[in-house]
């Protein structure tokens, strides 16, 4: 008998018809011998329609109240999923996350998970009971009712899977597993059998619809096996763990993400003397900005004069762009640019750590396609490349085809949504 933590994301759980066909699926689970804890998403859009309803009665609402108002949602997925589980005749339990043990911190609006007792979901367990858990939310010591933010019920899934020691915890989406690219700009993107840890963080970290970066650290973590896979058929998806646990010949290339949510902040004519970089990075970090890609450059041009450019989220861009601005006669530069028309494509996999020359076809692939690259950062198993957004689906596809990401035979990761 397996423990098995199953997540229903929002699609999966949508309305009445889709909580029917997930009940099915938890019923047949559990009759196949298997004990079951299932985490769910709000229904469809809930969370924005509340969002949109609390933005009629306040600009701003306190942080508080927002999440004793967002956890809603999740809420009545589990109380109409236990429904469903009992009408099928398998007795089941709904659970806000504060029922279910989980601790957080007093963060509102993305809190982290820094405990979790998991009692009565044990009892249950041991009982024969489906237990059904609110995902997205726990509470904090103050008692308050708290959300993780985004990706929050992934990582409560994951979360109990691991306090559980569950045997894994299958996360359901509407799509069938991890893609080589995002199939809606490469229609030949394969679904994708296995990938590490490691790769699956670096595809989630450049901008892969995927999982949860914390999920997967809580994962990784705690050796939980992950298997992402669709709501909507009984196909096989794709198995995340560890390395030693996949086959033996595993692809160089994983997979290719793309994120356009990026913006460009160029420092022009920056003296070129020791502590001016600190000072520029000092202050986006007091702003809140988050930064991805750096370069800096000598300014031909202008000797002794440096150029600094560095990527960050379009919504951190104004205000990092205020906070250098407004430092202008301390970093004596010359001046500041900034582009959101920029989009940024990562080719990750394990193999490249022992296989020279994935540069230079990465390099020389978009080159033939006529793509300038505008900036370059790379690790132990990735490569990222920052172009003009309006060429980055070309460079995609590209990209995935001088890698032979489009042959039958690829492993390549899978792309895909798995609601909140």
């Amino acid at each position: 008998m397996s423990l098995i933590v199953q997540k229903y994301g929002g699609s999966s759980v949508s309305d009445a018809e889709a909580l029917k066909r997930v009940a099915a699926r938890v019923v047949a689970a559990k009759k196949a011998g298997n004990d079951l804890v299932v985490v769910v998403s709000a229904m469809g859009d809930t969370t924005d329609e509340l969002l949109d309803l609390a933005g009629q009665v306040t600009e701003k609402p306190p942080a508080r109240e927002m999440d004793i108002l967002l956890t809603a949602g999740e809420r009545v997925s589990m109380a109409l999923l236990s429904m469903a589980v009992n009408d099928l005749g398998v007795t089941a339990h709904a659970y806000t996350g504060q029922q279910a043990g989980l601790r957080t911190d007093n963060q509102y609006g993305k809190a982290s998970i820094v405990g979790i007792v998991p009692e009565r979901i044990a009892r249950d367990v041991k009982e024969g009971t489906v237990a059904i858990i609110a995902g997205f939310q726990g509470v904090n010591e103050l008692n308050d009712v708290t959300t993780l933010g985004r990706g929050g019920s992934d990582t409560t899934a994951v979360a109990l899977a691991a306090a559980m020691h569950a045997d894994v915890c299958e996360i359901y989406t509407d799509v069938d597993g991890l893609f080589s690219a995002d199939p809606r700009i490469v229609p030949t993107a394969r679904r994708v059998r296995s990938l590490d840890y490691e790769e699956t963080l670096e595809l989630a970290g450049q901008g892969a619809k995927i999982l949860h970066l914390r999920a997967v650290e809580f994962a990784r973590k705690y050796s939980v096996p992950l298997h992402v896979r669709s709501s909507y058929s009984e196909l096989e998806g794709t198995w995340i763990m560890n390395p030693d646990e996949r086959d033996m010949e595993s692809p160089i290339i994983t997979g290719i993400a793309h994120d356009r949510s990026q913006a460009k902040l160029s420092i022009l004519g920056v003296p070129d003397v020791p502590g001016k970089a600190a000072k520029v990075f000092g202050r986006v970090a007091e702003v809140g900005a988050n930064i991805d890609m750096i370069v800096q450059n000598i300014a031909a041009s202008d000797p002794g004069k440096t150029d600094i450019s560095f990527t960050l989220p379009h919504d951190s861009g104004p205000v990092a762009l205020a906070a250098i601005e407004d430092m202008k006669d301390e970093l004596q530069y010359r001046e500041v640019t900034y582009n959101e028309q920029i989009g940024k494509l990562s080719l990750i996999g394990a193999g490249m750590r022992s296989h020279p020359g994935v540069s230079a076809k990465l390099f020389g692939a978009l080159a033939a396609a006529g793509i300038n690259i505008e900036m370059i950062s790379t690790s132990e198993i990735r490569i990222s490349v920052v172009v003009n957004i309006e060429e980055l689906d070309k460079a995609v596809r590209a990209v995935h085809t001088a890698f032979d990401l489009d042959a039958e035979d690829t492993q390549a990761v899978v792309y895909g949504g798995t609601g909140r």
